[in-house]
């Protein structure tokens, strides 16, 4: 389990290097009170997860291996930008699948980018293909106690800036952030995870009562398309997670689209899926719940996102 102590102890570790990211309060229809942006799109490289490569590389001893991570997309750009602030060499091992703007992101920080596999996993199997060979330094993407850790930093931030929210949003992919989450709240706010209908590995798993695979895809497949979820974050969820809202891909192209034309907002798919499932009704809150949603990614191109307004 990963205890709050722990947490708070990163968000003392990683201070100097994340951005403590705003808070705007939205009216949306159909909800009576305010609703709670976290902006956590505005951190460093683009997402959520600066917070958990930074914590993860300030406590590891990194030697001439380097740093090497596999990664949909935005945890490679973070781990590329915490190893160019903290002068590490990083390789980062992406699937076919990326999107351009996730891999140039990642180029521009100066990382070397290997690009194979048709999914996640076997980018995963290259880079511990290399780990084994090279003794690099790994970042997991999101099973591991400081991956947890520095995003759930995200909430002990949160619980700062909007102490009175009732429920709490968050997108899920492998689950390292609303894992982190999760743990610092420990059941005082209702933390509701929101997967794409096709990408839903922890609704799967919770339904189960396990971990089970699922076979990802759709339009968020390139950040929240994990076939599992991790296993620390599983023990967690079971505790401390109320539930799973389902969405469609056209529930979160109508999300990105209302983040624009309400806040100027530019979001990828899975940056916007948490609040898709409030603007779709998959999540319909009580009269008089207060709720946040985490906005939790960025990286996506301008001309793939004006494609929603054509």
């Amino acid at each position: 389990m990963i205890a709050r102590e722990a947490i708070s102890r990163a968000a003392s570790r990683i201070a100097g290097q994340v951005r403590r990211t705003p808070v705007i309060d939205v009216m949306v229809a159909g909800v009576d009170l305010p609703v709670t942006l976290k902006l956590e799109l505005l951190q460093h490289a683009g997402s959520f997860k600066s917070r958990g490569a930074f914590n993860t590389l300030l406590q590891a001893e990194v030697g001439a291996g380097g740093v090497a991570t596999a990664s949909g997309g935005n945890h490679g750009a973070a781990v590329a930008y915490a190893s160019r602030q903290l002068g590490h060499r990083a390789r980062i091992f992406v699937p076919e699948i990326a999107s351009p703007a996730k891999v140039s992101r990642i180029a521009s920080y100066g990382a070397e980018i290997v690009q194979k596999g048709a999914n996640y996993y076997e980018a995963f199997a290259l880079c511990e293909e290399w780990i084994a060979q090279s003794g690099a330094t790994n970042v997991h993407a999101y099973d591991a106690a400081p991956t947890l850790e520095g995003q759930g930093t995200l909430a002990r931030e949160l619980e700062e800036q909007a102490p009175g929210i009732d429920t709490l949003l968050v997108a899920v992919g492998g689950g390292g952030l609303i894992g982190g989450i999760a743990a610092w709240y420990q059941s005082r706010v209702k933390v509701v995870g929101v997967e794409p209908q096709t990408c839903n590995a922890l609704h799967a798993s919770l339904a189960a009562g396990e971990r089970v695979k699922v076979a990802p895809s759709g339009l968020a497949t390139d950040s929240l398309g994990a076939s599992y979820v991790g296993a620390l974050m599983f023990d967690i969820a079971r505790d401390h997670i109320a539930g799973v809202a389902l969405v469609t891909d056209d529930d979160i192209r109508d999300a990105q689209r209302h983040l624009w034309r309400e806040t100027q907002l530019v979001t990828e798919p899975g940056g916007a899926t948490a609040l898709a499932a409030l603007l779709s009704g998959a999540y319909r809150p009580e009269k008089g719940e207060r709720v946040g949603v985490v906005v939790c990614g960025a990286n996506t191109s301008m001309d793939v996102f004006g494609q929603l307004f054509s």
